[in-house]
């Protein structure tokens, strides 16, 4: 019986590789061009070709599976099909031989289930760009397959039974793990068990939880509880932002500490737990937790290039690995000061490191990207090595908005113009193609349109321009390929704008829209817009076997569900609020528009407003605006109308500094009035506790801005969910206001005031997307 499952294509990667890191900037297919190239190379087969061949066999209780890319049965030849651009001469020789390595894996597995003598093994290259097919061949006994299959198992194993035994230790750990404090806080328990519902039925929830009862400790501890007995192999804790993270590391800390508390657990379930003779560590914790960070952060040698002869960290990577990869796992903690210290102990880069660690870690900590984005690394190791995979997603009402930035692109009129000034000859004939396009777009949309109008939505992707684009970045690809010391970086920007739009262009639908933006002559910027996420997330959250997405603002559901692409048997759950409404007075100035053809009117009785709840109780405020020209222009006049009172203002492109700065100005003893943006750095994931933050002024219902693109957007979501108007304008901007109000309260002992100052405020389907804990909201100024 087997005790442990490996993917081929892993077992390679950890057996087989050795000599430099090398990420030498070499233009590689993408996935999809890869998939392409492998479907094409299964066309040209006969009949009788298997293509995705799924193989598998066992060698002493270790269990190996994958597909092969093809079998002929008719040559009897067995297939390894890679994709590559420019000059096959340039691949690196470890790289050839991972290759080697995979199809003889594949090949010894295809004899032994097969029960054939000998096999043809070959490794196939297919340049995306030409289609043309390299057939590199060897002949190979079963006797000599079996031979290479078992020494690579054998290599294996030590690091098989290690996986396995840690899986058993931490398993049985975390089937026992108990709450790390005497008892839940007001409405974490319900979280805690919603979430363990979910992990036990698979379904994902969706969790409205509001600030304060510490949503990051009550999602981790019962997914982990959960881990076990649902035989999850890994958890992804995914976050918005950086601070997202800190939170959730110190929460697996603290989950990972000796409680000197009688412990709370949750119930147990029917399924009895996994258990083995090994016993948990009442000290230590075998949880392995990695936070996997930007490359930018963890690069020790900024820009030096990711290859042996440029970073003495990527020289010898993969001949320091292993012992660098055992050192990581015997720490187990491995943030990213670990990560580090680890790394640079064995002299390998940190990041790569990290990569190579995501593999082998229980708990990855790190940006949502690395699940949703087109490219994500742990999906990705998720599919190729059938994991079944717990999701946390934290401040998810951010969601819809990040996964819109990850499936769109941007081509600028600039940047091209620039590189053909100095661009090699190589490259003149499609940089002009490109640019004689880009000039006949341009005609073409402003021939029936004001000369001032800037902005266009286009009815269809400009076929002509796009087709330009990918002829231009195919030559950019093979001249870089031939010139890699030529790899400039507004080369590669340009390559990358041209890569990135042509595949979001070859999947172009209703779930985007297609916008040129003329600045100027010679100034334009061509937009793949997404609207509509769901048709490329939905596949990601079918992927993972439970997903929880959590935020203090996470309502309405349709909305989330709709535009998200969450499966049908998804729940929402509202947790009862620990805050009661005698801790928040919230007031509607009714008789105030913010409008915009009403501001200059709106900003004396504002400046009123601020002046009468402050002069009431003084202290520290938020005022939040939906503009910086909007916020200016009332604390001008506030300033001149109460001099005596302090203010300071968010300010356009704020430095990390500035921002704690402004942040530091909020004391307990302190007084005076914070002006910012709506939306921005100080209207959510601030904690200002106590006296620091008595109060908040919104004034604007955050609705994003009436023009061509929202109308568009408005009329797409109109015709696919028929809730155009709430889900571009109305929902968005609420979201918005509730986040900024939430940082008024939070903690049971705070109290404050908030005011909405607009008179749509008053109307009753805005009221309804208000919390529920607020209670009863006064309305000032309702028939002035």
């Amino acid at each position: 019986m087997s005790r442990y499952r490996v993917a081929v294509r892993t077992l390679c990667d950890f057996t087989a590789r050795e000599g430099d890191l090398d990420h030498r900037f070499t233009p590689a297919p993408s996935a999809q061009e890869g998939i392409e190239g492998h479907r094409l190379v299964a066309s040209r087969r006969g009949e009788d070709y298997l293509a995705e061949l799924p193989l598998s066999g066992e060698y002493q209780g270790l269990r190996v599976a994958g597909r092969a890319d093809g079998f002929d049965p008719n040559a009897n030849r067995l297939e390894e099909v890679k994709t590559y651009r420019g000059n096959l001469d340039r691949m690196a020789a470890n790289q050839r031989a991972l290759h080697w390595a995979q199809v003889k894996v594949y090949g010894a597995l295809l004899c032994a289930e097969q029960r054939l003598e000998r096999v043809t093994l070959a490794l196939v290259y297919l340049e995306i760009t030409s289609g043309q097919e390299t057939l590199l061949t060897q002949e190979a006994s079963s006797t000599e397959l079996q031979a290479f299959f078992t020494d690579q198992c054998q290599r294996f194993l030590v690091w098989a039974e290690q996986e396995y035994t840690h899986r058993l230790r931490r398993d049985e750990w975390l089937a026992t793990l108990t709450f790390p404090y005497p008892d839940f806080r007001p409405g974490q328990r319900p979280l805690a068990e919603d979430v363990y519902k979910a992990a036990s039925t698979g379904r994902c929830l969706l969790a409205q939880a509001p600030t304060g009862i510490g949503k990051t400790l009550g999602t981790l501890f019962p997914m982990l509880s959960a881990m076990p007995r649902q035989q999850l192999d890994r958890v992804a804790f995914l976050t918005m932002k950086t601070p997202g993270r800190r939170l959730a590391l110190d929460a697996l800390a603290r989950l990972s500490a000796p409680s000197s508390s009688p412990p709370t657990s949750l119930p147990s379930t029917s399924t009895p737990p996994i258990s083995s003779s090994l016993s948990p560590s009442a000290l230590v914790s075998p949880l392995r937790v990695l936070e996997l960070v930007a490359r930018q952060k963890a690069c020790e040698y900024p820009g030096a290039a990711c290859q042996g002869d440029a970073c003495p960290l990527a020289a010898g990577f993969y001949d320091r690995l292993p012992a660098a990869r055992q050192a990581a796992v015997a720490r187990c903690w491995l943030d990213r000061d670990g990560l580090r210290e680890v790394a640079l102990a064995h002299s390998v880069c940190p990041y790569y490191l990290g990569q190579e660690l995501a593999r082998w870690a229980d708990v990855v900590v790190g940006d949502v990207n690395h699940w949703f984005d087109s490219h994500a690394l742990l999906h990705g190791l998720a599919q190729v090595n059938d994991w079944r995979v717990g999701l946390l997603v934290d401040e998810a009402h951010n969601m819809v908005e990040r996964a819109r930035g990850m499936y769109s692109a941007e081509l600028s009129q600039q940047r091209l113009s620039r590189l053909r000034r100095c661009s090699p000859p190589a490259l003149a004939k499609p940089l002009a193609r490109v640019g004689r396009q880009w000039q006949a777009l341009t005609k073409e949309v402003t021939t029936d349109a004001a000369v001032s109008q800037r902005y266009h939505l286009l009815d269809t992707l400009p076929s002509k321009l796009v087709g330009s684009l990918q002829t231009l970045a195919g030559a950019i690809t093979d001249y870089l390929v031939e010139h890699p010391d030529a790899a400039s970086v507004e080369l590669q920007e340009l390559l990358f704008e041209a890569l990135s739009f042509c595949r979001l262009a070859e999947r172009f639908d209703d779930h985007s829209l297609c916008d040129l933006a003329i600045y100027g002559r010679g100034d334009a910027v061509l937009g793949l817009r997404n609207v509509i996420p769901a048709d490329f997330l939905a596949a990601r959250f079918k992927a993972a076997h439970s997903a929880v997405l959590f935020s203090a603002t996470l309502s309405p559901f349709h909305y989330y569900r709709d535009l998200l692409g969450l499966p049908q048997s998804s729940v929402w759950r509202e947790v009862a609020s620990p805050f009661s409404a005698c801790q928040l007075e919230v007031r509607i100035r009714a008789d105030i528009s913010t409008r915009y053809h009403h501001r200059e009117a709106s900003v004396a009785p504002i400046v009123e407003a601020l002046s009468d709840q402050y002069q009431r109780q003084p202290g520290h405020y938020l005022a939040f605006f939906s503009s910086f020209a909007y916020l200016e222009k009332v604390m001008a006049q506030f300033q001149l109308a109460h001099p005596t009172v302090s203010v300071f203002a968010q300010t356009r492109g704020m430095q990390e500094a500035e921002r704690d700065a402004f942040l530091a100005r909020f004391t307990p003893e302190g007084k005076g009035i914070g002006f910012a943006v709506l939306g921005g750095a100080f209207a959510e994931g601030i904690d200002l506790p106590g006296e620091r933050l008595i109060g908040a002024f919104i004034a604007t219902l955050g609705l994003p801005p009436f023009n061509d693109f929202n109308e568009a957007l408005k009329a797409r979501l109109n015709a696919r969910f028929g809730q155009g108007d709430d889900y571009t304008y109305r929902i968005p901007g609420m979201i918005k206001v509730v986040q900024a109000a939430g940082r008024v309260i939070r903690g049971p002992e705070d109290e404050g005031t908030v005011i909405l100052m607009d008179d749509r405020f008053a109307q009753a389907r805005v009221r309804a997307l208000l919390p529920r804990w607020w209670g009863r909201v006064k309305v000032l100024g309702e028939n002035s």
